[in-house]
Order: C-alpha cells, then sequence, then structure tokens
C-alpha cells in the first residue's frame, strides 16, 4: 500500500536514537509525534493505542536497554523489549499501519568467524539479548506490516554510550583497561536515523512528495569497517590528544552480569543495496561526533 500520510509516531523519542530521528524526520518535513517517558510508557496498552493511533507509521526506539541491569530485570525488561512490542504489533494490524523497529546485534552469540548476515541463527547470550529477540518474534507473529532492523556499538549526543563513558572514565584515572577481543562497528545514531529516514513512506523532494512501498524484512545497519573496543578507544583518545595509559585486556578479565558477545560484526550488503548512497566508514562520524563534544 502507498500512502502520503506523513505523520510519524517516534516510541522512544527522546532517547539516543529517537532524539536524532525526530531531527532528521522533521528536518524533511515529516509531522512528528515523540512518545517516550515519564508521560508514555510503552507498556501501558491504552497509551499505546493512542500513540499508533497518531500516526500512519511507528517507530519503535523504546527498550529497555540496562544490559547488565537486564539480568536482575528481566521481568521488566521483558515487558518493555518483548510483550510491549507484540502488542504494539497487534494494535498495528488491527488498524493497518506499519511499525519500524529497532533491534540489536546481541541477538546472536558472537561466535561466528564471520560478520553476521540476517539470516543467521539468533543466540542470544544475555537476557537483554533473549528480550529483543523475543520482541522480534512476537512482532513477526502479529501479523502486521513491519521492519526489524538491528544496530549495534551506537552512540550519540543524546544518552550515555560506550564513547561519552569512556572520556568520563579517562577524567578521573590515568590508566584504562579496554577489551581488545569485542569486534563490531561504532555506529553513531545520526547515520542510523539517516538511513531509517530513508525508509519511510514518504520523503519530501524539493517540495513535492514522492511516495513508494515500505519495506517489510529485516536489515542489519552499521558503519563501514570493524575495529576492537581497544582499537576504537585509541582511536578516541588520539583525536582528542588525551593523555591516557590505555592498556589491552580480555573479556575475561572483568566480572559482569550478562555476557557480551565478541563478534558483533555485521554485513551490511542487504540494506546497502536499497541504500541511494553507500554507507560511511565509522571513522568519519566518529571523528565528527567528538569534535562536537
Amino acid at each position: 500500500m502507498v500512502t502520503n500520510d506523513t505523520r510519524i509516531a517516534i516510541l522512544g523519542g527522546k532517547g539516543m536514537l529517537g532524539t536524532d530521528l525526530a531531527n532528521i524526520c522533521e528536518q524533511q518535513g515529516f509531522d512528528v509525534k515523540v512518545f517516550d517517558l515519564p508521560e508514555f510508557d510503552i507498556t501501558n496498552y491504552q497509551q499505546l493505542k493512542q500513540a499508533v493511533d497518531a500516526a500512519r507509521t511507528i517507530i519503535n526506539c523504546a527498550a529497555y536497554t540496562n544490559v547488565n541491569g537486564a539480568e536482575n530485570e528481566a521481568e521488566l525488561a521483558y515487558k518493555v523489549n518483548a510483550e510491549a512490542v507484540g502488542r504494539l504489533g497487534v494494535i498495528a494490524k488491527e488498524s493497518d499501519k506499519w511499525v519500524l523497529h529497532i533491534s540489536t546485534d546481541f541477538v546472536f552469540d558472537g561466535k561466528l568467524d564471520r560478520p553476521y548476515v540476517e539470516t543467521d541463527l539468533a543466540n542470544p547470550i544475555n537476557t537483554y539479548g533473549k528480550t529483543k529477540l523475543a520482541g522480534e518474534q512476537l512482532l513477526s507473529d502479529s501479523g502486521c506490516k513491519h521492519c526489524i532492523i538491528r544496530v549495534e556499538w551506537t552512540y550519540g549526543s543524546a544518552g550515555n554510550n560506550f564513547v561519552t563513558k569512556l572520556i568520563q572514565r579517562a577524567k578521573d584515572a590515568k590508566t584504562l583497561k579496554v577489551v581488545d577481543d569485542q569486534f563490531g562497528s561504532p555506529t553513531a545514531t545520526t547515520e542510523v536515523a539517516k538511513v531509517i529516514s530513508r525508509f519511510l513512506p514518504t520523503r519530501l523532494v524539493v517540495g513535492r512528495s514522492r511516495s513508494w512501498e515500505m519495506p517489510e524484512d529485516v536489515f542489519h545497519f552499521a558503519s563501514t569497517g570493524y575495529i576492537s573496543r581497544y582499537e576504537m578507544a585509541k582511536f578516541i583518545f588520539d583525536k582528542l590528544a588525551m593523555d591516557v595509559n590505555l592498556l589491552p585486556c580480555k573479556t575475561s578479565d572483568f566480572s559482569s552480569p550478562a555476557a557480551r558477545p565478541l563478534n558483533s560484526r555485521f554485513d551490511c550488503s542487504k540494506i546497502n543495496a536499497l541504500l541511494d548512497e553507500p554507507i560511511r566508514p565509522w571513522q568519519e562520524p566518529l571523528e565528527s561526533f567528538l569534535r562536537k563534544l
């Protein structure tokens, strides 16, 4: 179904990705409605239905993202990341709405020796990943028109992330240990937001609208290129000219409530084929982000 309705509801619209997405969509002329805590609770059926009724397209960025916290708050994480997503799908199907849902590399166990493609077997190794995978499955089971985009190693200006936490740690301690056996692609939420905006049902181009069919599939998106967490930290401190004694270590050296996948690399060939410009290498957006700090 092709539509020229530009009303978009962003669930979790005040978070790191949601903030950048709302800004980009508004710049492109979409009628953006933001829903987030404390006024909006995705686990509340009536509030969720009102959000779905408010727009033609629903983008779900809302999630319980505290990976370690999910081990102790598994019930809450499941309610937010799984139950609510399934309920969103049911409501969307009843009202013939299209849902774009954000998921994560944590649906995989990280044991493959190559980048993950969308059809690889999901096998999460922590509660957060399990609840996110359950959300994907419940959304699919609802039968609504939907698209799932899995992202990884995201950072942005509207929330805490590896980059900002690392810089804060460096201000408190001159010697830091960072794992060198976790590999992925640092991905700016501004880059994710740009891609999502290209997936939306109506794009405004030079004062005129262009409508197209919305994709209904699962996609992986990350910046081009792969790096370890240690190499990422070295890049950050070099660009900021920070005097830090950076030491490599292994994931097993740290005691953590939640296990982490060592391989978070994505093969983004599938989504890249739909885009009108190539995916940027991870260095460019990260350097731009650091300059703005």
